[in-house]
């Protein structure tokens, strides 16, 4: 099982992954966390042009989903492998990220053609103002106007994949931990009734 958290930076991707894989783990299930950019050499050269000031420009946008298409290509061995072993396997992050943060899409498309597909897309939803509140501001991706582009992209995707379920991220962590296991809980045969 291959599960995908989305979002617009800030939406608390990090946080809801730890309790996932934690509650997961606690229901007897074997658990694996993985993250785009990856900490690999290609990884950590998008990180570093993450933070320039020509992010956003469109050479820079078509170098990064190159470059995150490569970085992806890594990670899909050991997703199959992990998935292989019975292992559930939890990213911050896929290729649809890149849909929605490069350009032109249908190229992006093309490029990534060799991504796996999630079973599930747990796209958290969080308000742009309240995402750009919580950014530390060290990506040139962090500002409201880009974001906003970025959130409509996601929704669109949401409506166009059957693989997609909206979180509301708004809330509080313990209510965005909630909704997320209740929308897991089916795959794996646990109990929605006796989430809280």
């Amino acid at each position: 099982m291959y599960i995908v958290l989305e979002g617009i930076d800030g939406a608390g991707k990090s946080t809801q992954i730890k309790y996932l894989k934690e509650w997961l783990e606690n229901n007897g299930l074997k658990v694996e966390t993985i993250v785009e950019p990856t900490d690999l050499e290609v990884g950590r050269l998008i990180r570093k042009l993450l933070t320039r000031s020509d992010a956003t420009s469109d050479t820079m946008q078509k170098t990064l989903g190159l470059l995150f298409a490569a970085d992806r290509l890594v990670l899909m061995d050991k997703i199959e492998k992990l998935e292989s072993e019975g292992t559930v396997v939890i990213s911050d992050r896929s290729f649809y990220s890149s849909l929605v943060y490069q350009e032109p899409q249908e190229w992006i498309r093309e490029i990534n053609k060799f991504a796996k597909i999630p079973d599930l897309v747990l796209l958290l939803d969080l308000d742009v103002k309240k995402s750009v509140e919580r950014c530390d501001g060290t990506d040139e991706f962090e500002n409201e106007k880009f974001l906003t582009g970025v959130k409509e992209n996601y929704l669109s995707l949401s409506k166009e994949n059957d693989n997609f379920k909206i979180i509301d991220a708004n809330n509080g962590q313990n209510k965005v931990s909630s909704d997320i296991k209740k929308a897991v809980a089916p795959l794996f045969d646990i109990c929605v009734d006796c989430i809280r």
